[in-house]
């Protein structure tokens, strides 16, 4: 047998948000992994490794994303084993993030309710929204952040992805996905899922860096969020198109700021000038400043959707079955 090389892991996709696979490049690949345990273990890292992949623009919806790419199911495999220490140390930062984050979720709800946190990491989601008074749970496909998230907040931590559970159709008033939506192979499937798991007019939350924020088209390619783990690159517009076309009725979308230590944020900034970010982290160390929470934006995107009322199907002149939202597409049906 040959040693695997990258045809032998990676895969062609068309656009996930309108099928089309008419595409303009724009970053060219920059691989120097060959072998598939190389690929895998870049994907294992804790969501800092640069981008070494092509990424393309739908010329159809203009919906970015990484074309060619490594095989689904080491994904899958990539995203399951590994630690991640560099993200547990910041939880404490990310708890005060989130505090924050449910009192936009609760005004556009109208009340507290159960919710579900997918991708819900080490669990400092549902930790807070438990504090908060919410009946909140989470899964989590990395089982070494699912057993230090049960062990650090004594939750139970569902270990998996969402599809791996038999959680009841129309049993949760909200549906979180903070920093997921971009990680994962089909979007549109993990959208649609989380629509039948909301009761009607529940809500579903998403986080995404925004490629289309002004941050992001001055940095380009030193954005720090154009990483290999990032499969998709939305948009307001994309990512509106995906919420409304399955489901969903937008009801905000703004700038997301969140919280970090500082010299975490330092650290992170060390692609854009690696000298500055030395610097400023011993100077940070030496004031004893390192472990300030402060807050950062760097285009992160805070959307929510309301799911419709009901799914239902239109039969179509060809006999073909398609579901249509009601409400907001009903109408446009007469």
């Amino acid at each position: 047998m040959h040693e695997p090389t990258r045809a032998d892991v990676l895969e062609h996709v068309r656009c996930v948000l309108c099928g089309s696979d008419d595409a303009d490049l724009v970053y060219e690949a920059q691989y120097h992994l060959e072998t598939d345990a190389d690929l895998v273990e870049k994907f294992r890292a804790s969501g800092d490794e640069l981008l070494i992949d092509q990424v393309v623009r739908c010329r159809s919806c203009s919906l970015q994303y990484i074309n060619p790419r490594l095989r689904g199911d080491l994904i899958v495999s990539g995203y399951t084993d590994g630690e991640d220490p560099t993200y547990v140390s910041q939880l404490d930062a990310r708890e005060r993030t989130f505090a924050g984050s449910l009192g936009a979720i609760e005004r556009a709800l109208g009340g507290k309710g159960r919710l579900l946190d997918i991708g819900t990491a080490a669990g400092a989601f549902v930790a807070a929204a438990r504090k908060a008074g919410w009946d909140a749970t989470g899964c989590e496909p990395n089982k070494w952040l699912a057993e230090f998230g049960s062990r650090h907040y004594g939750i139970h931590i569902r270990q998996g992805s969402v599809f791996d559970h038999d959680y009841e159709p129309g049993s949760f008033d909200v549906v979180t996905l903070w920093d997921v939506i971009e990680h994962t192979p089909d979007p549109v499937a993990v959208v649609e899922h989380c629509r039948t798991l909301l009761k009607p007019g529940g809500l579903l939350v998403i986080n995404y860096p925004d490629v289309g924020s002004w941050i992001a088209r001055a940095l380009r390619r030193k954005w720090l969020f154009l990483i290999s783990v990032h499969l998709f690159y939305f948009d307001r517009r994309t990512m509106s198109r995906l919420l409304g076309e399955h489901g969903f009725d937008v009801v905000l979308m703004r700038p997301h700021w969140q919280r970090l230590e500082l010299d975490y944020v330092l650290q992170r900034g060390a692609s854009l000038a690696p000298r500055l970010s030395s610097a400023a982290r011993r100077l940070v160390s030496w004031l004893g400043a390192s472990r300030l929470h402060v807050p950062y934006w760097l285009g992160q995107t805070l959307a929510i959707g309301r799911a419709v009322k009901l799914l239902v199907p239109v039969l179509l002149s060809d006999f073909s079955l398609i579901p249509v939202a009601e409400a907001s597409w009903l109408s446009t049906l007469s």
